[in-house]
């Protein structure tokens, strides 16, 4: 198959000045100029004050290819393995922060597939966020606890802890809080459905992550596209 040179140095420009993180940035703060990206707004009616700044955080695995068949005879040493339920997954691992009122994406980080989704908390939320909505995989009651202390309302869902049940209460706020956590999930299908990326490109995380910023601005305009038809009719 033909691959035009130009297409190649056109990528090998993006990766090497970081141009599809900032085209990320550029989208975003497009959207937010049409006010659809949102940095505040009601999330749940929890409390009688409104929750402002808000947002969900939330982790996909994207395969990479196992092959051997390449100069150094091995697998991408960038990525690596990592056990979800029952199956092995090699690649690597997206993770994003997505505002919990308009559904779009603010950050997006990209690590090798056995990075835990805890230990990417901190950098997936912003400094004003008055609200953190997560999976069972963000569990941490040191966090909770700080967020309490500084005002913050910790949306995680609730782990069950070994030995015990969650109660009655837990599964009711588990469920209520999973209802909106649920709508992060429209972000990975856009991009694995609508967009057909279910398998790394290419070799080594710094291609991979240069080809999510762009796929994740995309699916920030895709999102929003009905919106932006009507505000540009």
């Amino acid at each position: 198959m033909f691959t035009c040179p130009r297409g190649l140095n056109f990528r090998h420009l993006l990766e090497a000045h970081n141009l599809t993180e900032a085209l990320f940035g550029a989208v975003s703060s497009y959207l937010e100029e049409q006010s659809l990206l949102m940095r505040g707004g009601t999330i749940m009616r929890c409390t009688a004050v409104e929750c402002l700044h808000s947002m969900r955080v939330d982790a996909t695995l994207i395969a990479a290819s196992p092959s051997t068949k390449n100069k150094l005879g091995k697998r991408d040493p960038e990525m690596s393995q990592t056990k979800k339920g029952n199956q092995w997954y090699f690649g690597l691992k997206a993770h994003i922060g997505v505002d919990a009122k308009s559904g779009l994406v603010h950050i997006v980080k990209t690590t090798t597939a056995k990075v835990h989704d805890a230990k990417m908390t901190d950098d997936l939320i912003r400094e004003d966020d008055r609200v953190v909505f997560g999976d069972k995989g963000y569990v941490s009651d040191k966090r909770k606890r700080a967020a309490r202390a500084d005002g913050i309302l910790w949306a995680v869902k609730d782990k069950r802890k070994r030995g015990r049940v969650l109660s009655s209460s837990q599964k009711k706020r588990n469920r209520k809080h999973g209802a909106v956590r649920a709508k992060v999930e429209h972000v990975f299908r856009v991009i694995k459905c609508q967009f057909g990326y279910r398998k790394a490109r290419y070799r080594g995380l710094a291609k991979n992550a240069a080809q999510m910023f762009s796929l994740m601005a995309l699916a920030n305009l895709y999102i929003a596209r009905r919106k932006l038809r009507v505000k540009s009719a």
